[in-house]
């Protein structure tokens, strides 16, 4: 009988190194045994509404996430079947139309910044890793990261991370934190953490 997969959270505030993480963890183990979920994907939808009521809306809040599709897709892999994962498109703060397959692998690797904050998500963790990294050095990396990659300004990425992004951060993330099972400073810098953690994996995935 083929074993339930082993199912990973990675979870910090923005710009922690979350991604560094996640990435660092496909390129040990391998792409071919890890299947991985994004939180942030689970955006609800809100096409009814117009792009300056969307720009000024509060993404950080919990209730803007569909996290029971997630825990269904999540409960889904661990049955070892396939699922349709949304595609979010953060420029038009919509869903697209189209989806990613991801398929059942030995692992699965679930990332986001509130996926400790919902309990529901969070009993479904076999390991919960949270990466905490300064608020300044979270801060850059976001600017950066939405001007490059979201079409924002700097005007608009600072003004949303002082309206939302920290309120929520210092609600609901930073809390969350005492969920963990293993906390990462500086995220894939993290040499030491990222090796214990390799190690757990590796011994996990021996024949």
């Amino acid at each position: 009988m083929t074993p339930a997969p082993f199912v990973i959270g990675v979870a910090g505030g923005t710009g922690s190194g979350k991604t560094t993480v996640a990435s660092a963890l496909l390129r040990r183990v391998g792409e071919d045994r890890i299947s991985v979920l994004f939180h942030d994907a689970y955006y609800r939808d809100w096409a009814d509404l117009p792009k300056d009521v969307l720009d000024r809306k509060n993404f950080d809040h919990p209730d803007s996430l569909e996290t029971e599709l997630l825990v269904r897709h999540v409960q889904t892999l661990r049955e070892g079947m396939v699922v349709e994962a949304p595609i979010y498109d953060f420029k038009t703060h919509r869903r697209t139309a189209r989806t990613r397959r991801v398929l059942p692998k030995r692992i699965v690797l679930v990332e986001g910044i509130l996926i400790f904050a919902e309990p529901e998500l969070r009993k479904l963790f076999d390991v919960k890793v949270f990466v905490d990294t300064d608020a300044d050095v979270r801060l850059i990396r976001r600017i950066r990261r939405d001007i490059a990659e979201r079409g924002r300004t700097f005007e608009s990425v600072v003004e949303q991370y002082d309206a939302t992004v920290r309120p929520m951060h210092l609600e609901f993330v930073e809390p969350s934190k005492r969920w963990a099972d293993l906390i990462v400073p500086e995220g894939g810098e993290n040499a030491a953490a990222m090796e214990f953690l390799f190690a757990r994996l590796e011994r996990l995935l021996a024949p």
